[in-house]
């Protein structure tokens, strides 16, 4: 019995890979690349961030001269276009490796299946396909901004085991703990923006900044859906960070002259469609995609969480359950609007559930019918 690693086994190092630059590369996708020779990985590499070297090129220049004759694995098909940085085909083909194996093929329509085509004009064989399951998890939200031209959305929810996310009183500092605090900073570090209705900016006043220690090199959008712009000047979110950073998503019933304030102190101010009073969602995710955000995290009240499910928007939900029990028919709940028959509830595909701290973390895709978020049956 051979003891050399298989592809699979090699593949899942690439994305091993991949996963350390998670929260860091978008609006590119996360990247692993691995060179072996004879059984022994001789260079690896990933892509750290966008407009810096492709993972294949990094793992090229770490293997040298042993590429010659050598086997790639890249979790991403490589790339033949010219964008922030050279295509990575023209590379391995120069670079004298015999065999490709890739996990996925790139979803963007300049590179599908042209990278692999490319290679094999070349005379290198290429494999695709290992671990792609895997692959296309890693990237979702990716895959859903190319595919899809929105942003991949996550639903994130910290509510009592009878699931109130405040008291009667509204209050809700704090239900969940430190350490659930804390995984949900994580979360925030790995969107591109972090969504908030007004009701929780005049009830919580959140700042939706990343607190990690050390501190995170990038600074996610902090978006307040905001119909007719009441939000305070000295509400946290206003001041907290870069104030470019701050979106305030309204429709025309702002009125002009606070939509002119709120622009002069360095807020950008989305100016969307209305439906049924409220701001456009669709409108809204759309001037994110422009906006290259990838990856929204919703962190509002029932409002807007109800809204984005509706919209068909919400891809995936993760729910903190703190051990207390806070009733009140008159505390909120994480899902507000007329509600659903169970017939027509929103479920939830490949759930898992782990402690975190004294709390559950509870996670899960909403399922589109017979299908997954991407589609696939």
């Amino acid at each position: 019995m051979s003891d050399l690693p298989t592809d699979a086994d090699l593949m899942r190092r690439a994305l091993s890979l991949a996963e350390r630059a998670r929260g860091l590369t978008s609006p590119n996708p996360l990247v692993g690349a691995l060179v072996v020779g004879d059984g022994v990985v001789v260079g690896e590499g990933y892509h750290t961030r966008a407009g810096a070297p492709h993972a294949e090129r990094e793992a090229l220049a770490a293997a040298g001269a042993a590429t010659q004759g050598a086997t790639l694995y890249v979790t991403l098909e490589p790339c033949v276009h010219h964008g922030r940085t050279p295509p990575c085909a023209p590379a391995i083909v120069e670079a004298g490796i015999r065999r490709v194996v890739v996990a996925v093929l790139d979803p963007n329509a300049r590179v599908s299946g042209a990278g692999v085509a490319a290679l094999r004009e070349a005379g290198i064989p290429v494999s695709v396909g290992c671990l792609e399951e895997d692959a296309r998890r890693l990237n979702r939200p990716f895959f859903t901004w190319v595919t899809e031209r929105r942003p991949f959305v996550t639903l994130k929810v910290a509510m009592s085991l009878d699931g109130k996310i405040a008291g009667w009183d509204r209050v809700s500092r704090w239900i969940t703990g430190e350490a659930a605090r804390r995984e949900a900073h994580r979360l925030r570090s790995e969107a591109d923006a972090v969504a908030v209705g007004i009701s929780t900016v005049l009830a919580d006043d959140p700042e939706l900044t990343v607190r990690l220690d050390p501190p995170w090199p990038r600074e996610p959008y902090r978006v307040v859906v905001d119909s007719r712009g009441r939000i305070a000047l000295t509400a946290r979110v206003m001041t907290a960070g870069h104030p470019g950073r701050t979106l305030i998503a309204v429709t025309g019933a702002a009125p002009i002259e606070r939509v002119k304030v709120l622009e002069e102190r360095g807020a950008q101010v989305l100016r969307l469609p209305s439906r049924d009073g409220r701001v456009d969602l669709n409108a809204l995710v759309a001037d994110l995609a422009q906006r290259e955000v990838t990856a929204l995290l919703l962190e509002g009240g029932g409002q807007l969480n109800a809204g984005f499910l509706e919209a068909g928007l919400v891809d995936r939900v993760v729910v903190f359950v703190a051990p207390m029990l806070l009733g009140g028919y008159r505390a909120p709940t994480p899902v507000a609007g007329p509600g659903r028959g169970l017939k027509e509830a929103f479920r939830l595909n490949g759930m898992t559930v782990r402690p975190v701290g004294e709390d559950l973390l509870i996670e899960g895709d909403i399922a589109r019918g017979n299908k997954d978020v991407y589609g696939h049956r």
